[in-house]
C-alpha cells in the first residue's frame, strides 16, 4: 500500500536513575558511597533508505518510543545507555512539526542518518554529592525525562521529470513504454490511484527518473479530485512534462491552460520549472487534421511554426532534435511540443533523448 502522509507522536529514551549505594566489604571500614550513574535514554534518529519507497510501516501507529536508559548500580557501575531508535523513510521524506507546521528535516539522500530528539541524560549516583561535610549521602539524581514531539511525515517523490495533465492522456502509457514501471493503465479516467516513478534508460550509462501522478483537472490546487494529495509529488521534479490528449474532448489549449493555471495556484516555483509539452495519441487522429490541429496549438502559446510537421523549441536552450523547429528565448513556453503514440511507439525514442537533455540543461 502507497501512503505518503502520516502523523504520529516519537518520545525519547528516559535517561536511567543513579544509584545509592555504600560500598559494603569485608574488612573494610566505612566504605563510603559508591552509586553509579544511569544510563542515557535511547535517541530518535531518522534514516534515509533507498529500499523503502513508502510511509506504509507508520500506517496506523500513534506513537513510537526509544527505550529508557538503565539504573545505576553499586560499586560505581554506570547503567546501559539505550540504543537509538531508527526509523526507516524513503528519499524525500520531510518530518514536520504537527504544532508550528515547521520543516524540521528534509530528507533526501540516501544513507543518511539525522538525529531528531536526544534521550534524556542519566541521573548520577550517589558517590558524586559526597563532601566533607556529607560523607554519606543518601540522595541521587533521577534520570532526566525523554522528548515528547508530534510529528508529521510527508512523502514528496524526488524524480528527473514529473508528467502532468488531465486524467486518462496517457502519462501511464508514457511511463511503461519509456521507462522500467508498470502502472495500471485502462481506458477510464483516474486509472492512477498513486504515483509511481520508472527508470528511462537512453544509453548504457544513461539514464533518468520519471514519475507518473493521478491526473490533475480544475480546482487540483484547491484539492478537487486527487488535488493537493498528489500535486505536492512533482514539487522535486527538475522538469516537467505536460502531457496533453489530442483527442480529447478538451481542446488542446485548454488542457494547456487549465494546466498551468493549476501548477501556479499550488506553487510559482514550480509554475516556473522548465517544461516541455508532449502531445500524445496522435495514432487515433487522420494526418490532414494531427497537423492542422498541431499547428493550431503552437500557434495558440505564441510560438511560430515553420509549416507541416515541425514543432516548436527554442533555440537558446541549445537543443536540437529532428523534427522541431526554433524560436527566441521565453520562460513561459516550452522548451519542446513533441507529438507521440505510446502504442504505436512514434517519437518514443525521440522524446526519451530530448528528456535526458532537457533535465541536464
Amino acid at each position: 500500500m502507497f501512503i505518503d502522509k502520516v502523523s504520529f507522536t516519537v518520545t525519547s529514551g528516559k535517561g536511567g536513575a543513579g544509584c545509592t549505594s555504600f560500598r559494603k566489604e569485608k574488612f573494610v571500614v566505612k566504605g563510603g558511597p559508591d552509586g553509579g550513574d544511569g544510563g542515557k535514554g535511547g535517541d530518535v534518529v531518522f534514516l534515509v533508505d533507498s529500499n523503502t519507497d513508502t510511509l506504509s510501516w507508520y500506517k496506523g501507529r500513534k506513537a513510537v518510543s526509544a527505550d529508557n536508559g538503565r539504573q545505576g548500580m553499586g560499586s560505581r557501575m554506570t547503567g546501559k545507555s539505550a540504543q537509538s531508535l531508527i526509523l526507516r523513510v524513503p528519499p524525500g521524506t520531510q518530518v514536520i512539526d504537527k504544532e508550528t507546521n515547521e520543516v524540521l528535516l528534509d530528507l533526501i539522500t540516501d544513507g543518511e542518518e539525522v538525529l531528531l530528539i536526544e534521550g534524556g541524560k542519566g541521573g548520577k549516583g550517589n558517590y558524586h554529592f559526597k563532601s566533607s561535610r556529607n560523607q554519606t549521602p543518601r540522595y541521587s539524581q533521577p534520570g532526566l525525562p525523554g522528548i515528547i514531539k508530534e510529528i508529521r511525515l510527508e512523502l514528496k517523490l524526488i524524480a528527473d521529470v514529473g508528467l502532468v495533465g488531465y486524467p486518462n492522456v496517457g502519462k501511464s502509457t508514457l511511463i511503461s513504454a519509456t521507462s522500467n514501471a508498470h502502472p495500471q493503465i485502462a481506458n477510464y479516467e483516474f486509472t492512477t490511484l498513486i504515483p509511481s516513478l520508472g527508470v528511462v534508460d537512453v544509453g548504457e550509462y544513461s539514464s533518468f527518473v520519471m514519475a507518473d501522478i493521478p491526473g490533475i483537472i480544475d480546482g487540483a490546487s484547491d484539492g478537487r479530485g486527487l488535488g493537493l494529495d498528489f500535486l505536492k509529488h512533482i514539487e522535486r521534479t527538475k522538469t516537467l512534462l505536460f502531457t496533453i490528449d489530442i483527442s480529447n474532448y478538451r481542446e488542446t489549449l485548454d488542457q494547456y491552460r487549465v494546466l498551468k493555471e493549476e501548477l501556479k495556484k499550488f506553487s510559482d516555483e514550480l509554475n516556473n520549472r522548465k517544461f516541455a509539452i508532449a502531445l500524445t495519441k496522435i495514432d487515433t487522429i487522420n494526418p490532414d487534421e494531427l497537423n492542422d490541429k498541431i499547428e493550431d496549438f503552437i500557434k495558440g502559446i505564441n510560438l511560430q511554426s515553420c509549416g507541416k510537421n515541425s514543432f516548436a523549441f527554442d533555440e537558446n536552450k541549445k537543443y536540437f532534435l529532428q523534427d522541431l523547429t526554433f524560436n527566441k528565448y521565453n520562460d513561459d513556453l516550452p522548451y519542446f511540443i513533441l507529438p507521440i503514440s505510446s502504442v504505436s511507439n512514434q517519437n518514443i525514442k525521440s522524446i526519451k533523448y530530448a528528456l535526458y537533455d532537457l533535465v541536464n540543461l
